[in-house]
């Protein structure tokens, strides 16, 4: 039953990957798309992936997993169409990669078995020495959102011990940013303070393990359910929002987050 699945789950895959190089040749607006014209597609689409993933919903998971696949299906056609690479290179590289990253897996019994820190520790050695790194913060993507970077960057500093003890002394250290921040004077010095303050943030919600991104989402959010309550007081009051007077939105806004806005 599952040797059958596999070769049903091949055939779709192919099914795929043939339509997709049939829209190369017969779409006008494919046809003229390099991976630098759709470059942007591809981190949308994680996105859209990854909320519906938040929400838990999974008919939204099908679909967005699908836009996806086709992001990496595109790119490899339009690689293959230019003569560099196709999608078979692509898994086949997948594949090498999973199997020298799991040597505990498929190398046999001699292989010690890891678990937790430990195996991330081992995965984090053999890729250094796979992509020949000189610094243990090669290899962490520059585009990445700021706060992932940081934390990316934070948490490979830490592995060889370089990190704080306790919350507590990351806290100071947001305190001494803070202070920073206050004595500069020109927009760059305020610029720098800004972004070591940010840091040091950062390092704190690392210290608790919390995750900074989602903790400045949750924030987002709670911003725009207390805004919008404002408009809706606005609106109850027939009065444009653009008009209300600053110490009204202030007591709307207190008023929202009392009622757990």
């Amino acid at each position: 039953m599952e040797k059958k699945a596999c070769r049903k789950e091949g055939e779709k895959f192919q099914e795929l990957v043939d339509i997709v190089a049939r829209l190369r040749k017969e779409c006008p607006w494919d046809r003229e798309q390099t991976s630098q014209s759709i470059k942007n597609n591809l981190i949308e689409e994680a996105y859209e992936l990854f909320e519906a993933i938040e929400k838990n919903d999974e008919k939204a998971m099908i679909e967005e997993l699908g836009d996806l696949i086709l992001q990496v299906v595109f790119h490899s056609q339009i690689k293959k169409d230019e003569g560099r690479f196709d999608i078979n290179d692509v898994i086949q590289s997948l594949i090498n990669k999973l199997i020298r990253r799991h040597p505990h897996v498929f190398g046999g019994a001699e292989y010690e078995q890891l678990e937790g820190e430990d195996h991330l520790k081992k995965w984090e050695t053999i890729k250094q020495k796979e992509k020949k790194r000189e610094s243990i913060l090669e290899g962490i993507p520059e585009r990445m959102p700021a706060l992932m970077r940081a934390v990316k960057v934070q948490k490979r500093m830490a592995k060889v011990g370089f990190d704080w003890e306790n919350p507590d002394q990351v806290m100071e250290k947001v305190e001494e940013e803070i202070e920073e921040l206050k004595q500069a004077k020109t927009k760059e010095e305020i610029k720098h303070e800004i972004g070591d303050v940010l840091i040091a943030v950062t390092n704190l919600a690392r210290s608790y393990g919390i995750d900074p991104e989602e903790a400045l989402h949750l924030s987002i959010d709670r911003s725009i359910r207390r805004f919008q309550y404002i408009e809706k007081k606005a609106k109850e009051k027939n009065e444009d929002i653009k008009e209300m007077d600053i110490n009204d939105m202030e007591y709307y806004w207190q008023e929202a987050k009392s009622k757990g806005l």
